[in-house]
């Protein structure tokens, strides 16, 4: 036979062609379930850590304030840091630290003290940014306080925002009257100031001039300004700024030098004037 007699080519049936089999996909879950829970356990060992920090530090924090302050074993402290705590001592410093404590004894009086301070270093021996202080007293701690000056009525102190209140009895002719004050609160150079705002006599109001002119010099009591000398209880590193009268208590506030915390001479106590 010759070659023009060969036969064309055909295709094979299609029971002899064999079905392409596809890849077989591997799954990915497994993995993604491993990944998640990586991620959970990392996550709760951070925060286990940053839970174990956070109460090192404020414990730590606690021990250190009583023993400065020399406060009573039973005293109680709170420190509040805001943010997690880690990040900010890996940096070197914390960001800020709230102390506060009740009934702080301050002298010869006791009050509510509340300290703020920024860049707070980690370790000793640096000092802090800056803080401020607070200092709430209630009617009862202010008259402890406003006992130890002579002449004084403290047991008639009264809180009237924005005065403090007192009572005097001006005695004439073995007659006795009974003058209200109104003592505008402010600081200056260290110490408390309370200057006479207003009066009344018998509950009715009158000026200064009048009462001078009714009762002489017997009233230059009523009229004086009272100052008080509080820097002497407080370290020297610490600047009274402003007063006001709040609600039932008294709020006194100060500025605190970065460096009282190296600085012996910002920790002795300060003076006014």
């Amino acid at each position: 036979m010759s070659s023009g007699d060969t036969k064309p080519t055909e295709p094979l049936p299609e029971w002899a062609v064999a079905e392409p089999v596809p890849p077989r996909r591997r799954r990915a879950w497994p993995w993604i379930v491993a990944l998640v829970v990586l991620v959970v356990l990392g996550v709760v060992v951070f925060f286990v850590a940053e839970a174990i920090a956070r109460d090192v530090v404020e414990r730590t924090a606690k021990t250190e304030i009583a023993e400065r302050l020399a406060l009573p074993s039973d005293q109680e402290v709170d420190v509040e840091i805001p943010g997690l705590v880690i990040p900010q001592l890996l940096g070197g410093s914390l960001n800020e630290v709230t102390v506060s404590s009740d009934d702080v004894a301050v002298g010869e009086f006791e009050g509510d003290v509340t300290v703020t301070a920024t860049d707070v270093p980690v370790q000793q021996g640096a000092d802090i940014g800056g803080a401020t202080a607070t200092v709430t007293l209630d009617e009862a701690q202010l008259q402890s306080l406003l006992a130890q000056v002579d002449r004084f009525p403290s047991e008639t102190v009264g809180l009237a925002s924005p005065n403090v209140t007192i009572t005097f009895e001006l005695e004439v002719f073995g007659l006795s009257f009974p003058i209200g004050v109104a003592l505008a609160p402010s600081v200056s150079e260290g110490a408390l100031v309370l200057a006479p705002a207003s009066f009344d006599l018998a509950g009715a109001s009158i000026d200064a001039a009048a009462i001078s002119e009714r009762f002489g010099p017997i009233a230059d009591v009523v009229l004086q300004d009272w100052t008080i000398c509080l820097a002497e209880y407080l370290p020297a590193g610490v600047t009274l700024t402003d007063v006001e009268v709040s609600g039932d208590s008294i709020v006194v506030n100060a500025d605190i030098d970065g460096a009282i915390v190296t600085d012996p001479a910002l920790q002795a106590n300060g003076t006014c004037g």
